[in-house]
């Protein structure tokens, strides 16, 4: 029998690969023979993450049959592995909503409105009696800094907060000092390409008909990257017409000012303004205080594009 594949969404964030190895190593510790893969390469901020703690990034794969999977981080089909209709899905750790998502088989599912999926994991660790290695602790709470933006996003809960404390115990690290040099290491464009940057943290999302993008990209000066929208707007549409999209957003957050610039392609663009309460002007949008895609975005434009059915 093969090992069972632990993974998290395409485009890994550093709570699919924090949370594939957090549950890959409890597993183990229990007497599963596991392992944490990925569904592409690790973002800047997660390389830096893993070189601070001295691990390994995942294995990369494109396929998981015939192995079984348990899924972290992601439930819906479109964000998963392209075969998980071939595979048996042991167990499903989430943070984020149900959807597009069944089995032939039962399974274990634990789904919890907290900040971050390794929070869970912090707790799943803690009830099963296994500790957590220190380099485990690391890559988990950066994993819960990254999705929180250092517990300052709406989606940050008490859960998050206690688990952040105790992993950062766990790996011997300052919580503040580490979560702004990860931050700000995963805020750095680099000279990579707009086609490039849009896709490291991106999730596509079925909503009523449609069929929406929507990619995160944080940063420390949003001036840097609103030089670029232009360059950043063809990308889109580029992506969005092959793809066939039919809205394609792009989150700018602001870590240090906890706001974000929203560019937009596609149509339509009303749903867009009336879900976030923004105006579009020529593809950008301001959103005071919107950061989460998760809690601010997706139910919001979801519940507007499936009443206009």
């Amino acid at each position: 029998m093969s090992k069972i594949l632990v993974f998290g969404h395409r485009n890994p964030d550093s709570d699919a690969i924090g949370a594939a190895i957090g549950l890959a190593r409890l597993e183990a510790a229990l007497g599963a023979d596991t392992e944490a893969v990925a569904l592409g390469h690790p973002s800047r901020e997660t390389a830096f993450a893993l070189d601070h703690f001295g691990l390994d990034a995942p294995r990369v794969i494109e396929r998981a049959a015939p192995s079984e999977v348990m899924l972290v981080d992601h439930n819906e089909r479109q964000q998963s592995v392209a075969d998980l209709d071939e595979v048996t899905i042991l167990k499903v750790i989430d943070h984020h909503r149900v959807a597009n998502f069944e089995t032939t088989a039962p399974l274990y599912m634990r789904v919890e409105p907290v900040g971050c999926t390794c929070s869970i994991l912090t707790r799943m660790y803690a009830e099963n009696g296994v500790d957590i290695p220190p380099d485990t602790a690391g890559i988990m709470l950066s994993a819960i800094i990254s999705d929180t933006l250092l517990l300052n996003s709406p989606t940050t809960t008490d859960a998050d907060r206690i688990a952040a404390e105790e992993l950062a115990t766990i790996a011997g690290v300052d919580l503040a000092d580490y979560g702004n040099r990860l931050l700000r290491a995963g805020t750095a464009l680099g000279d990579d390409a707009a086609s490039t940057i849009i896709t490291r943290d991106a999730k596509s999302f079925t909503m009523g008909s449609s069929t929406v993008r929507v990619a995160q990209l944080t940063t420390v000066d949003s001036g840097e990257v609103l030089d670029r929208r232009d360059e950043f707007l063809t990308a889109m549409r580029a992506e969005q017409q092959s793809a066939g999209y039919d809205l394609y957003l792009l989150l700018i957050t602001d870590v240090i000012a906890c706001d974000s610039d929203l560019m937009v392609v596609g149509e339509p663009v009303d749903a867009v303004e009336r879900a976030l309460g923004v105006t579009v002007v020529d593809g950008h949008a301001f959103g005071k205080g919107i950061v989460s895609r998760k809690k601010q975005i997706v139910p919001q434009l979801t519940e507007i594009l499936a009443g206009q059915e």
